[in-house]
């Protein structure tokens, strides 16, 4: 393997958005080790619990979910006085935005400490205006999502196909209710990588030579960054350039 390029260091995260069974969960934790980074994943549900005072189970059952999952136990926190960073009026009225939000704090402060690999949570919208973040979306076609989640969870086809529903569901209607954002679309991503043909670790490559070039996209002005830079302008017109009539 050769040896990491330095100039990474300059981007503080990467955000993994996913399909469930394209392996992009398990893209994160073998990026997040070829890098040397901290991997922030579940840790997110285990944080907000502590703040908010539920029990994990509580917030796993909420995590990447629409509302209304325990709406019931995050409106009884809103009506005691919290305990620890949790302060009364931190916090809008709305249960749903409140541990809405929390995450985002947890996310906010996962990139102000730098070099983390976020998966998920709404992250790549959230800090879609930080230029030293890379933003990947993992996919992959359904029937060799079926046969991931089946191998890996012990699940019958049918079983996988279910869960694979419910996932995409639970983080469409997530991302939409928050955010008003739809995760499929491409504008949100630097790269989308389909595992169709690619193996776990050559997508690992990918994002490691992704991160390498957008690094490098750092000493210049975005003004400067796009398609048009770097190229001369066409000798003579397009074949399909058309001048208006008079």
């Amino acid at each position: 393997m050769d040896e990491q390029d330095p100039v990474i260091d300059e981007m503080s995260a990467v955000t993994i958005s996913r399909e469930y069974g394209s392996g992009g969960g398990e893209i994160g934790v073998r990026l997040a080790e070829r890098l040397g980074w901290t991997l922030i994943d579940h840790e997110i549900v285990a944080s907000v619990a502590q703040r908010l005072g539920i029990k994990h189970e509580e917030a796993q059952a909420r995590d990447e979910r629409g509302a209304g999952l325990v709406t019931r136990v995050l409106d009884a926190l809103l009506t005691t006085a919290p305990e620890g960073p949790v302060q009364p009026g931190d916090f809008p009225t709305n249960s749903n935005d409140l541990y809405h939000q929390t995450v985002c704090r947890v996310i906010e402060e996962a990139f102000h400490t730098r070099h983390g690999v976020i998966v998920g949570r709404g992250s790549q919208v959230l800090l879609q205006d930080c230029r030293d973040v890379l933003h990947v979306r993992v996919i992959a076609p359904l029937e060799m999502r079926i046969a991931y989640v089946s191998r890996r969870e012990g699940l019958t086809e049918a079983a996988a196909r279910a869960r694979i529903q419910s996932k995409e569901q639970d983080r469409n209607r997530y991302l939409q209710s928050h955010y008003r954002r739809n995760p499929q679309d491409p504008w949100l991503y630097d790269l989308i990588v389909n595992t169709r043909g690619l193996s776990l670790d050559d997508a690992v490559d990918l994002l490691v030579a992704a991160l390498e070039r957008k690094a490098r996209q750092m000493a210049h002005p975005a003004s400067e960054l796009g398609p048009g830079a770097d190229v001369a302008r066409y000798r003579g017109h397009p074949e399909d350039f058309r001048t208006a009539s008079r």
